[in-house]
């Protein structure tokens, strides 16, 4: 299992480097260009290639880009939709360029007016036509917190946008431990993980999994609420991240944290998360 964080950019793609390498992770995830913005990456095919190369020569591990907040594959509204999937295909293009592993992006929410057969064909036509530009990068569905519209928020429904998408090859998971949590999983058990990840192969995701956002809650356990805490510190707790790190399905998967804070916090929250994937002796 190769475990890191979620890295600042702070002066271009190369600053991850520095980041990664001062948190001590042996995974990351960056944003590939302003997340809060529509502008496409801004780095061409040749400074892409330059950082990939760079990234491997620091002997780092699995990079995965994050698409930016702005993208909802599954907008009811044509042009946002046109304007979501045009901006995950072009963060997407940057990950084929540097060699990233995957690109994340949100299964998207359509309100609650729109039927979920509508949402859900919405969805799958965009993941699709996102999809169908990777190569060597896998576009990775990451499940939402629950609540009104949501097209996935738990991997029944993630089964049902798979089966939408004629479960793609360059489709994969991403699984937020505080999302499967505010949606309702008992990840703050070890029995309770033990039935999440049963759920998971039932719906034939197990081989789709290929990352874990490792956040704490801050809410207690199905309230819906995306807000993530420092590992250990919130609702799930050190024994739920204990049980979850050392599940088989987790321990093939590249682990990162989405937690506030800078060096020092990020530091820490690897650390704990590598100290709970320790085998028991």
């Amino acid at each position: 299992m190769q475990i890191g964080a979620h890295v600042s950019t702070h002066g271009g793609l190369f600053g991850a480097i520095h980041s990664a390498q001062e948190i001590g992770a042996d995974a990351a995830q960056i944003w590939g260009s302003n997340p809060r913005a529509w502008r496409p990456p801004s780095v061409g095919p040749d400074g892409a290639r330059a950082f990939g190369d760079a990234w491997r020569e620091a002997g780092l591990g699995p990079l995965f880009l994050h698409a930016p907040y702005m993208v909802n594959v599954a907008s009811p509204n044509p042009d946002f939709r046109r304007r979501s999937v045009n901006l995950a295909r072009a963060t997407v293009a940057l990950a084929e360029g540097i060699g990233a592993v995957g690109v994340v992006v949100h299964a998207g929410a359509a309100g609650r007016t729109t039927p979920r057969e509508t949402a859900l064909r919405t969805a799958a036509d965009s993941f699709v036509a996102i999809a169908s530009d990777a190569s060597s990068t896998f576009v990775l569905i990451e499940l939402m917190a629950g609540g009104a519209g949501m097209v996935a928020s738990d991997f029944g429904e993630a089964g049902e946008l798979f089966d939408a998408c004629s479960r793609h090859p360059r489709l994969g998971l991403c699984a937020d431990t505080c999302h499967l949590f505010a949606a309702g999983y008992a990840l703050d058990t070890a029995a309770g993980v033990g039935e999440a990840f049963a759920e998971l192969r039932r719906y034939r995701l197990g081989t789709r999994l290929k990352l874990v956002h490792a956040n704490d809650s801050k809410y207690p356990r199905g309230m819906r609420r995306d807000s993530h805490e420092h590992i250990g510190e919130g609702f799930i707790g050190e024994d739920g991240f204990r049980a979850i790190l050392r599940h088989p399905a987790v321990r093939r998967c590249a682990v990162v944290c989405e937690t506030r804070g800078g060096v020092e916090e990020h530091a820490r929250d690897v650390a704990t998360l590598k100290r709970l994937a320790r085998p028991a002796r």
